[in-house]
């Protein structure tokens, strides 16, 4: 995927939906060899990880889904604590027939896959979670300080009344502040996501995400009093989450291994993704 492209799976892919209990998920699914999950962000959808996939599919049978509520998945009115996210996962690879699983995730991806790792420990091969924290673990608390994290909060029918036809405008914000180079995320990509969480109820399903973040502490604490002990890769944009990423992780993993994207912020798959990419094969052996 170029800095002018549609984000896009590889040729060969196949899309499918998959009910779980209570969403309808839009997965993709390619290549061969032993499962690899990829789990996408707030602010875009399974399609950011077409380099990752190209670079999977002849060793591994690459398998992304929309999380609930966003990209082509349902949008159902609850259910975005990442605890029941998970259990989609569960039943897309399942439903799949993927045995123990390699997972890469990005931003929301992360709690995702962190639900998923902590609850089916067995079943995951290797963990790769990329720039974002986990609700309750660590310094989450400084964490959500930041003024830049406003959009934690925000959410509501007057909100999703200010943004109703001005989901680019609203989306911007995300893909300029959290970049280290806000023109290396396209402008075609923009144009495409915005048109995704255009769809009726897409705003209000990104914006239940956050407001799940309650429970997900919950969770997640629940989940930390026994650390992982798959492999875990932490990266962090150099100009974004950066270190913090490991920092995190130690605290509900053994074995963690720090790395930084460089040259990227938040967006790693638009800023650098021949390092994002690099970092998560070596990781795999692939």
């Amino acid at each position: 995927m170029t800095e002018s492209s549609v984000p896009a799976l590889p040729a060969g892919f196949r899309a499918q939906q998959i009910a779980t209990k209570g969403a309808d998920i839009h997965v993709w699914v390619g290549g061969k060899g032993p499962a690899v999950l990829l789990l996408h962000g707030y602010g875009e959808t399974s399609e950011m990880w077409g380099p990752m996939a190209a670079a999977l599919m002849d060793k591994r049978t690459v398998i992304a889904p929309d999380l609930r509520g966003l990209g082509l998945s349902s949008k159902p009115d609850s259910g975005y604590d990442k605890a029941t996210q998970a259990q989609d996962i569960r039943t897309v690879l399942q439903t799949l027939g993927a045995g123990r699983t390699e997972i890469v995730a990005h931003d929301i991806g992360n709690m995702v896959a962190y639900a998923y790792a902590a609850q089916y420990r067995n079943d995951v091969a290797k963990l790769v979670v990329i720039d974002a924290p986990l609700p309750g673990i660590g310094p989450w608390e400084q964490i959500l300080r930041s003024p830049l994290l406003w959009h934690f909060n925000f959410r509501g029918p007057d909100a999703e009344r200010l943004v109703e036809g001005r989901e680019r405008i609203y989306l911007d914000r995300f893909w300029n502040e959290f970049s280290a180079d806000p023109a290396k995320f396209g402008e075609a990509a923009r144009e495409f996501y915005a048109a995704r969480y255009a769809q009726p109820g897409g705003m209000r399903a990104g914006f239940a995400q956050f407001a799940a973040f309650a429970q997900d502490e919950i969770d997640n604490k629940r989940f930390a009093e026994t650390k992982l002990a798959m492999p875990v890769l932490a990266l962090g944009g150099e100009k974004s989450f950066g270190p913090t990423m490991a920092a995190v992780m130690r605290f509900v993993a053994s074995d963690v291994t720090e790395g930084i994207v460089p040259n990227a912020g938040h967006w790693i798959m638009e800023e650098n993704p021949d390092a994002t990419v690099a970092l998560v094969t070596r990781f795999f052996g692939v």
